[in-house]
């Protein structure tokens, strides 16, 4: 076993200890995970660099992002769109897709050596996550239809935006070695030989050819397998043939199935969807018929608790990489980029898509500044870093970007954040 998982494997069981007494203090677990992770790598950062760069790694982030996004999607309540499913359908058909094209237009104008990748970085830098804010989401000082329309809204869009990384990925692996080469030759034209494109050519190509095919394709192994394993599985439980226990197993096995289908050779489908749409389409059959169209709890609970095990994983791994980042190159740049994307990138997109909504000016303003990035961030950083290359420009780029996104965000999200809403709260009633 990789000593960078076996390190990862104790501090996720040392916490698992303390936690309870240590989240009574306010300590979250994110924070202080990312802290034991940055303890137990900073003897040996290179050889946490080579560990972050190996296939193994790289397969076992894929497989915690799966279940993630299996896990966001089965937690929605109500319908497709959950109970807001308006407002939720303006955040993720219109805002999203304007923050991503703002993020990466301004990446290109702030950090111009980025530019091969700065659609990667704007599908980093943008899916939000409540796991450094979770205060917010149990917090009474936020209207409860604002909460729900913030829980759907996060386990929708890191869904959506990974087709695009998944896309995007392989072009910028493939295009970022011959920027490189065009930049250090000085010269007036490019040049590009069979040499050049080495064994990832193909992938470039496939990536805009095969883009949309793999995507209905995920789609489709999603639809399929979230339908009948729902349908079977309310057909069973209905009729007493299955036990929670059962319910629990076949939640948690069903991302895995449906991510390794889609990515079989034959396929090559994008794992990541298959598992997103398979968990919609399975809440959808799951609850039909049902008066409050929520999967039981007890149905959730094992997913639910396997998901929150592996983020703590991928936390533990951050640590290290935020040690990585910052002892590599630190660019001022990046971090007027990180805090435009954290407040005006979203705001504006956000505010704009709510614009004749039932949503009041001032919910639009709170929706657009509280979106904390975490998980999601990190994998697809991760899944860049490992890509991209150990010791590249773009690899570095991309890592730094990732880790103050996500500290920035624990400190605006989960510290200043509740600390103004509680300020707010005591002026609103003294008024």
């Amino acid at each position: 076993m990789p000593t960078l998982v076996l390190f990862g494997l104790v501090a996720v069981l040392l916490w698992s200890l303390v936690s309870h007494r240590f989240e009574r203090w306010g300590v979250a677990g994110p924070a202080m995970l990312l802290v034991l992770g940055a303890a137990t790598t900073v003897w040996d950062l290179p050889t946490y660099a080579s560990a972050l760069d190996s296939p193994f790694t790289e397969k076992v982030v894929e497989v915690i992002l799966s279940i993630l996004l299996f896990a966001d999607a089965t937690e929605v309540r109500g319908g497709l769109f959950g109970g807001e499913g308006r407002v939720t359908a303006r955040l993720v058909l219109i805002a999203l897709p304007l923050s991503l094209i703002l993020t990466a237009i301004v990446s290109a104008l702030l950090v111009p050596e980025s530019f091969v990748v700065i659609v990667v970085i704007a599908c980093v830098i943008m899916p939000t996550d409540f796991a450094p804010a979770t205060r917010l989401l149990r917090s009474k000082l936020l209207p409860e239809r604002m909460r729900a329309i913030l829980n759907v809204e996060s386990g929708y869009n890191d869904g959506l935006i990974s087709p695009i990384f998944g896309m995007a990925l392989p072009v910028a692996v493939v295009l970022a070695p011959l920027v490189r080469k065009y930049i250090e030759s000085g010269a007036d034209t490019l040049t590009v030989d069979e040499k050049d494109f080495g064994h990832n050519a193909e992938k470039m190509v496939e990536a805009f050819v095969n883009a949309v095919p793999a995507t209905l394709a995920a789609i489709v192994i999603g639809v399929v397998l979230g339908g009948l394993i729902g349908l079977a599985l309310r057909v069973a439980r209905d009729r007493g043939v299955a036990s929670e226990g059962g319910a629990r197993y076949a939640m948690l096995l069903l991302p895995l199935i449906a991510f390794g289908i889609a990515t079989i050779p034959a396929i090559e489908a994008n794992g990541f969807v298959a598992a997103f749409v398979a968990g919609l389409i399975y809440r959808v059959t799951r609850t039909r018929g049902m008066a409050v169209r929520v999967i039981p709890h007890e149905e959730l609970l094992l997913v639910e608790e396997v998901g929150t095990l592996t983020a703590n994983f991928v936390w533990y791994m951050l640590g290290g990489a935020a040690l990585l980042a910052f002892t590599t190159s630190f660019d001022w740049r990046v971090l007027v980029l990180v805090l435009l994307a954290l407040t005006l990138l979203r705001l504006g997109p956000v505010y704009l898509s709510l614009m004749g909504s039932t949503v009041s000016r001032a919910d639009r303003v709170k929706i657009g500044l509280l979106g904390p990035r975490g998980t999601a961030t990190i994998v697809f950083g991760l899944l860049a870093y490992n890509a991209l290359g150990v010791d590249t420009v773009e690899a570095n780029t991309v890592l730094l970007i990732m880790v103050v996104t996500v500290v920035g965000s624990i400190l605006l999200h989960g510290v200043a954040a509740p600390l103004v809403l509680r300020r707010m709260d005591r002026v609103r009633r003294i008024r």
